[in-house]
């Protein structure tokens, strides 16, 4: 598949400048930041809505910024959670004083990073809440929608939360009402071929000829089960049949609903399809709504669709049908703004270049360790790149390896020639990687190279201080992702490499001793996630597909222990 690009690498940033310049009418750049925002926003006493996510899902989300829906978006890597470092620049810029409401799709990098910008906010006194679309009725069963993926449903609580803030809502309000939508919303989709990411040569997932995958995701994970290919009308009744099965208890006869192309389908083909959708939900009693059919939530170029429906009350009936003007989806006469002179001063945001703590007098022994063992695990995920990618496309979106390349890349970056303790270097070396990877990898591991730093710091270097800081490393991973050992994830590495550590710190061996021969206990760990099956995140909605390979998360946390054991003093850390 070609794909048109300068560098894969710029493929984000490129697409956002150029997005920009093309709708510079709707919307403006995001200062120093991985974001757009609305002309006109923030405006003084108005809640803003924040979407946000990876590319590759255009329209989705920087399509559908403007007057009437979404105030901001950020925008991460393809197919990956923005970090939060930059959602958290994307709402002070957007705080106009009455608050923010953040919405995405619930996949657990997005969860971790706006979480972690949330707190941030909270802990400076803004105002700021979120509501996570679950759609996708394909990715959990009936009484657990809590679980469950936000897929082309998104937009419905994107537009019912922009249209109320819009009218002058206050943040309660549109926060209630952006969850009433989400509780009202289904949605269902097909692949009839994979997507391939830019830079790749082969798609992360292919469909056998004369089949259909079954309710696939939007990052290009495969479906939860397969079926054969059908026509036009048998796909109609496949997908009106699941959501009608799955009605919210109460709904009402009044639908609105999507078509949705996920990148390849022709807009002729799902009119087709739609002829079906529409004679069989009137046949059910059901009157359809205002209907769109088109692309409001893509996947690259996967050949597929979905279908989605929000029961109306009146209500969000009316927040439906309200004005909006934005690159990718207008309605009524609302024009779009012509200047930002109504906006308010966004707040500045520190980069970590304007950090009034970038640098120390002093280079130490420890700090020197520290660059060498992350510039060693940059050198051994750069070596097994296409492996990680290889083990994160049986359930993910292949993308493993890159964000690790990414991460430690930038980390290597951000601390060369930044003296101070190794606690330091690993603190700032932290943040940047999980500024750099994005998505769920981003925050794990960048939270757990932050702690380890911290803990370092607080209890030293020698082999029981450095036990200490990997039991908070473990610990920050434990609960900002919610694992444990048995969950198929890194943990089933960290967790049995840091209890051999302590074994061997607790007999009196020094630390570099205690890390090689805890690497053992790394290795079996990594290797018994091959036989399990997916307890966290996306590849979970597979069940027993997930079993049969090592997860990319444990394999990647070997490589990285490997490495940073080779860079340890031979007395001390």
């Amino acid at each position: 598949m070609k794909r048109i690009t300068n560098d894969p690498a710029s493929f984000k940033e490129e697409m956002v400048e150029g997005f920009v310049a093309a709708y510079g009418r709707y919307v403006k750049r995001v200062p120093n930041a991985s974001g757009v925002m609305a002309v006109g926003s923030p405006k003084p006493g108005k809640v803003s809505v924040i979407v946000g996510g990876g590319s590759g899902h255009y329209p989705a989300f920087c399509g559908v910024v403007g007057e009437g829906l979404a105030d901001g978006a950020v925008i991460g890597d393809i197919f990956a959670s923005p970090s939060g470092e930059q959602v958290y620049r994307v709402t002070k810029a957007l705080d106009g004083g009455a608050g923010v409401l953040y919405s995405y799709g619930n996949y657990s990098g997005d969860v971790m990073h706006f979480g972690m910008a949330e707190m941030r906010c909270r802990g400076e006194g803004m105002d700021v809440r979120t509501v996570v679309v679950t759609d996708d009725v394909a990715s959990a069963p009936k009484g657990r929608e809590s679980e469950r993926r936000g897929i082309a449903g998104d937009f419905y609580v994107f537009k019912v939360a922009g249209a109320a803030a819009a009218r002058g809502d206050d943040l309660d309000s549109v926060e209630e009402l952006a969850r009433r939508a989400n509780a009202a919303t289904r949605t269902l989709g097909l692949a009839f071929g994979g997507c391939t990411l830019p830079g790749q040569s082969e798609p992360l997932f292919s469909v056998e000829p004369g089949t259909m995958e079954v309710g696939m995701g939007v990052h290009g994970e495969p479906g939860i089960e397969t079926s054969e290919m059908l026509p036009a009308s048998g796909i109609a009744k496949l997908l009106v049949e699941r959501l009608l099965d799955d009605a919210p208890e109460g709904a009402g006869s009044r639908v609105a609903v999507i078509m949705n192309g996920l990148g390849t389908t022709k807009y002729e083909e799902l009119f087709v399809i739609f002829r079906d959708v529409g004679r069989l939900l009137a046949d059910a009693g059901l009157t359809v709504h205002s209907p769109e059919v088109g692309e409001l939530v893509t996947s690259l170029d996967m050949a597929g669709c979905s279908l989605t429906l929000m029961w109306l009350d009146s209500e969000l009936e009316e927040l439906h049908d309200a004005p909006a003007a934005t690159p990718a989806f207008s309605r009524g006469g609302l024009g779009y703004a012509k200047s930002a002179t109504e906006s308010v001063a966004a707040t500045p945001v520190a980069t970590p270049d304007e950090d009034a703590e970038a640098s120390f007098a002093e280079t130490t022994s420890g700090g020197d360790a520290v660059r060498d063992g992350l510039r060693r695990a940059l050198e051994s995920v750069e070596g097994a790149e296409e492996e990680l990618g290889r083990l994160d496309a049986v359930a993910g979106d292949g993308d493993h390896g890159s964000g690790m390349v990414r991460g430690f890349r930038r980390a290597v970056e951000a601390t060369e020639g930044y003296g101070g303790t190794a606690g330091a270097v690993l603190v700032r070396a932290g943040a940047a990687f999980s500024d750099a990877a994005g998505g769920a990898s981003g925050a794990l591991y960048g939270s757990a190279i932050t702690a380890f730093g911290q803990g370092l710091d607080a209890n030293g270097t020698d082999a029981p201080g450095v036990h200490r800081a990997l039991e908070d490393a473990l610990k920050a991973v434990r609960s900002l992702g919610g694992a444990e050992v048995g969950d198929k994830t890194l943990v089933d590495t960290l967790a049995p490499f840091v209890g051999a550590f302590g074994e061997s710190a607790g007999s009196g061996v020094p630390a570099r001793e205690a890390w090689q021969s805890a690497l053992a206990a790394a290795e079996a760990g990594a290797a018994s996630t091959e036989d399990m099956i997916s307890a966290r995140g996306r590849a979970a909605k597979l069940g027993e597909r997930s079993r049969g390979s090592r997860d990319p998360g444990a394999t990647s946390m070997l490589y990285v222990l490997r490495a940073a054991g080779e860079a340890i003093p031979q007395e001390g850390a």
